[in-house]
């Protein structure tokens, strides 16, 4: 199965990369990659109650602060991760689309994933696709497939852009519906099988596996071949990163986007705060290299 998928990913991938534009979300993820020798990806989930000193109280501190991680960090990294709820809670939804300008227009060559889990029926689901991929400039997002083909189908149409699916998520819980067997079979597993084998033919398509969970993490790799995933849980939640990449990675290398969040930006609440980002980031880069 491995091998069939990775052949219909690769069709798949050379049809895109003839007929899309240069900043799709395959080749932007391809030449992310191979422009920074890295897999990590900095998710910006700003919480008020965690800004550094030097930014308490600051008018705008969330943009300041996501700014300051974003300039620390950027060689660094294939991609930028914001967390809506995190700017959405605070009525900054016009301090994160400036975030998302900023990463767009100063750091070109970064992949942008608005991590906003998304998912509803067509109609609605369009609305959604504009607004991460029009109103933010993401150039992925991150849907839920519950509502099956015809939900996420809206976010594959949007040419340049694509989705990240949410299959098998690196929270606890995420077993009790996740891991439910049907016909024999987990339900992530249903989801991989679908994602590779109809979704990918829609449009740009990747998977949400989480670090947490690395033999299901190798099992999703063995059944979708080399379509990339998007991989939380390394950093805060404990998601080991030798394992990782012993069951993530595809047949080039790469394959994956390495989320950290937490971990890299509340290194420090002082003054040092980017510096101390930067070194938590970079020694997970290197990890993930190793």
């Amino acid at each position: 199965m491995g091998e069939s998928e990775t052949a219909r990913f690769a069709a798949v991938m050379d049809t895109t990369s003839a007929s899309s534009p240069a900043t799709g979300f395959y080749q932007q993820l391809r030449n992310a990659w191979h422009t920074s020798r890295s897999m990590l990806c900095v998710g910006l989930d700003p919480d008020p109650s965690r800004m550094p000193v030097p930014l308490d109280g600051h008018s705008d501190a969330t943009f300041h602060f996501c700014r300051e991680i974003i300039d620390a960090t950027a060689d660094l990294v294939c991609a930028f991760k914001p967390q809506f709820a995190y700017f959405a809670s605070q009525r900054a939804e016009g301090q994160l689309e400036r975030i998302c300008t900023y990463i767009r227009d100063t750091y070109p060559e970064v992949l942008l994933i608005l991590d906003a889990k998304r998912g509803d029926i067509g109609p609605t689901a369009d609305h959604y696709a504009r607004e991460a991929f029009h109103r933010y400039g993401a150039h992925v997002v991150t849907i839920n497939p519950y509502l099956g083909t015809d939900g996420v189908e809206p976010f594959l149409r949007h040419p340049g852009h694509g989705a990240f699916v949410l299959c098998r998520t690196s929270n606890p819980g995420s077993g009790d519906f996740q891991s439910l067997e049907i016909d024999g079979e987990p339900l992530y597993v249903h989801v991989a099988r679908r994602a590779a084998r109809d979704w990918v033919g829609l449009g740009e398509c990747g998977l949400v596996v989480g670090a947490t969970y690395p033999d299901e993490l190798r099992l999703v790799r063995a059944l979708v071949g080399d379509m990339p995933l998007l991989v939380p849980g390394v950093g805060a939640q404990g998601g080991d990163v030798a394992a990782t990449v012993a069951a993530g990675v595809d047949s080039t290398g790469y394959g994956m986007v390495v989320n950290s969040s937490r971990a890299i930006l509340y290194a420090s609440a002082g003054r040092d705060f980017a510096q101390a980002a930067r070194a938590v980031a970079t020694a997970t880069r290197d990890k993930l290299r190793a």
